[in-house]
């Protein structure tokens, strides 16, 4: 009996010397003496439990969130630059009244007044107009738009993952500093216990309370970090949380399974990156601007017309007259009705058919406007280039960081399986009259950290994985909610005219609720 007194007071002694160092996180007061804490102690903070917060729920309330709805309205106003180039580039319907008064001859001649009523309507007729092309401008820029509001939404859906994985650790970091807190005051308490019984030294005895201290410190470390996360998730959100205290209350990340496959992403992400088909619309708008140039250059400034009607009663008056006017260089199609207000007799009716043209030989602007149009075409291409070049190496950064994460994973499961069998072991030990409990307490800690650790690497690669695939556009889009179609575009072609607007305005975009169950990008 003697000897397996022994045996256990010299591996409480040896216990004293193996305490492990708390690792993060978050402060309760010391307790007293006459008290032993448990190892899983709440936080003294934590009496008023949170609702469950999952990540379901935060894409939920990332939908309300100032980002987000900035990105709509982003989107809403090239919808509505479009909606204006339309209305532009249409059907134009003016009236205006002409009024004059008469007197001829000077000294003996009786003031004659006359009075009409004019109706104008103008119209873009040639695909070559300035409206015209400005319609197909906006409807290139509304398509960039909605490749826009699709990766800020994607951006904002990471922000508000990571700040969720934030919120995790620092829950996670917390319940462990508590666990190693209480740890640290019940080795403490044997100390004293032992140095009451001279069976070790003060300095032993000091060692402790270091211990203890550094443990009470990371405990408010671990606090202040839950209060930092709940700050962000405020952040993102738009919104104050309450993160709850017990990790069961805390949902968990997807599980995403992006390809590895380098090529495919590359192709992927060329067809879907924002930068890209920003550059593809200002190359298009350089080559529309180009195919101008190149025509103001050769084309004279040609304007037919017609008038019919009463054109002219011999004294400068006119009764109802129709004219018509198109210039080759503008494309406007013009008609005016002239309609006199009061009776202006009979008038004999005619028709007149003009045509001018003006063709600029020396000192015109056409040379230096086709040198500029060069100049932008060729920038142009140049900035396509750089966006693609950046695209690749974001997307091979993007992939080679989810590997590395992907790779840590198996070390820090062997160690979880280590501390689990370091646990058994203990347990067994004690069993057997070979160990105490405290060295089952320090197992305990050890697989808790050890768990979380590779809860954390978990979330890691989590995070790399949405990273990786917001990088090739493949982002789930029930985590974005409800997108605008995306327009196929072709690639950028040869100068040539650009076909007539005929494209429908896209909806604003609704959100449906998020849901973070399906695994795998986008389909």
């Amino acid at each position: 009996m003697t000897r397996r007194f022994s045996a256990l007071f010299l591996t409480a002694l040896l216990g004293l010397g193996l305490h492990t160092p708390g690792q993060a996180q978050t402060p309760t007061p010391p307790p007293s003496g006459s008290t032993t804490p448990a190892l899983q102690q709440p936080s003294s903070t934590a009496q008023v439990q949170a609702a469950p917060l999952t990540l379901n729920g935060v894409l939920t309330l990332l939908r309300q969130s100032p980002g987000w709805q900035s990105a709509d309205l982003t989107y809403r106003a090239a919808q509505l630059a479009l909606d204006s180039a339309r209305t532009r580039a249409g059907l134009s319907l003016s009236v205006g009244v002409d009024s004059s008064l008469v007197k001829v001859p000077w000294d003996t001649g009786e003031w004659k007044g006359s009075a009409s009523l004019n109706v104008s309507a103008a119209l873009n007729v040639l695909p070559w107009s300035p409206a015209r092309e400005a319609v197909r401008s906006a409807e290139r820029a509304l398509s960039a738009s909605a490749v826009t509001l699709r990766d800020n939404r994607a951006t904002l859906t990471i922000q508000a993952a990571q700040a969720f994985a934030g919120a995790r650790s620092a829950v996670t970091g917390l319940a462990q500093a508590d666990a190693q807190l209480a740890l640290s005051a019940r080795l403490r308490a044997v100390a004293d216990e032992q140095r009451s019984q001279n069976l070790i030294t003060e300095e032993a005895v000091l060692e402790r309370q270091a211990a203890l201290e550094s443990a009470q410190a990371a405990r408010e470390k671990a606090a202040r970090g839950v209060t930092l996360a709940a700050a962000q998730l405020t952040r993102v959100l738009g919104q104050p949380l309450t993160l709850p205290t017990d990790l069961r209350s805390l949902g968990g990340l997807p599980t995403l399974n992006p390809s590895n496959d380098l090529n495919t992403l590359l192709a992927r992400a060329l067809n879907a990156r924002p930068e890209i088909a920003r550059a593809e619309v200002s190359l298009a708008d350089a080559q529309a601007a180009l195919a101008a140039a190149q025509r103001n250059a050769r084309l004279p400034d040609l304007t037919a017309g017609i008038r019919a009607g009463q054109l002219s009663d011999g004294q400068g008056g006119s009764g109802r007259v129709v004219s018509g006017s198109l210039n080759a260089k503008t494309g406007v199609l013009g008609v005016q009705a002239s309609i006199p207000l009061k009776d202006t007799g009979d008038i004999p009716g005619g028709v007149t058919l003009s045509l001018s043209g003006t063709y600029t030989l020396l000192g015109g602007a056409a040379a230096g406007e086709l040198a500029q149009a060069v100049q932008g075409l060729q920038q142009a291409q140049l900035g396509l280039s750089t966006a693609r070049q950046g695209v690749e190496l974001d997307v091979r950064t993007r992939l080679s960081g989810y590997k590395d994460e992907l790779g840590g994973l198996t070390s820090l499961q062997t160690a979880l399986t280590r501390a689990q069998t370091a646990l058994a072991s203990a347990r067994a030990r004690v069993d057997a009259g070979l160990a105490t409990p405290l060295d089952v307490s320090q197992a305990e800690l050890g697989v808790m950290q050890a768990q979380n650790a590779l809860d954390a690497q978990n979330a890691a690669v989590a995070l790399a994985a949405l990273q990786l695939l917001q990088a090739t556009g493949e982002l789930d889009p029930v985590l974005l909610g409800q997108l605008p179609a995306l327009p196929t575009t072709p690639a950028p072609a040869q100068v040539s005219p650009p076909p007539s607007p005929g494209a429908t305005p896209v909806p604003p975009p609704t959100e449906p609720s998020p849901s973070t169950e399906t695994s795998g990008g986008q389909p």
